[in-house]
């Protein structure tokens, strides 16, 4: 299975520099519009519900890049501690284990 991470665009110089790291959140908000993380970790998402935290539940402003994490065992994720039923990976993720495989305007259907 493949997992993907959604962010604001205004987060790619970073993720390209330092990967996904929790600590480094403060360019743009979280895709749900949160300041900070409400995790020590990093939030994914399955191939399936990347359209849903692209479109709907994205309160940055803006544009969002999705980004496929590579070498992802999906028995190490851990569920959100608000019982949202969502996926986080516990620590920090490279950049080389992310690839940018598309941009998405805010709101805007895609293929």
């Amino acid at each position: 299975m493949q997992f993907f991470h959604v962010s604001s665009v205004g987060n790619r110089a970073s993720i390209e520099s330092y990967g996904l790291d929790w600590t480094l959140m403060n360019t743009a908000p979280g895709i749900a519009g949160s300041a900070s993380s409400e995790v020590e970790g990093c939030f994914l998402c399955r191939d399936f519900e990347v359209e849903w935290f692209a479109n709907v539940i994205n309160n940055t402003g803006g544009a969002v890049d999705v980004w496929l994490v590579d070498r992802v065992n999906a028995d190490e994720l851990l569920p959100d501690p608000d019982g949202s039923g969502h996926l986080y990976w516990p620590g920090r993720i490279p950049c080389d284990r992310l690839t940018l495989v598309r941009t998405v305007d805010a709101h805007q259907q895609t293929d």
